[in-house]
């Protein structure tokens, strides 16, 4: 298998891909651009979404590395990775 050097590997490169490979992921990511540090419970009511559904999503955005994630007292913020706000901004040189 032919990799680049210094690059991700293949898996890796799949991994983020599945990452945003959703329109609600895509949508946490941009609303996470316009509004940082928000809990899911906020990203939910934000996006009008289940906060189950919008929890799974967050799970694979971290594990994805497009989002980081902070503990502050009893909830959890979110943010945009360096990496997130790449992708977002390659999403709309498609459209």
């Amino acid at each position: 298998m032919y990799k680049y050097k210094n690059k991700k590997t293949y898996r890796q490169l799949e991994r983020l891909v599945k990452g945003f490979a959703n329109h609600r992921r895509i949508q946490v990511m941009e609303l996470l651009k316009k509004k940082p540090e928000l809990s899911v419970i906020e990203i939910a009511e934000e996006l009008s979404v289940n906060v189950k559904t919008i929890s799974d999503h967050i799970k694979k955005l971290a594990m994805s590395g497009l989002i980081l994630k902070r503990n502050e007292l009893q909830s959890v913020r979110h943010k945009l990775t360096k990496n997130g706000e790449q992708i977002l901004k390659f999403l709309r040189t498609l459209t």
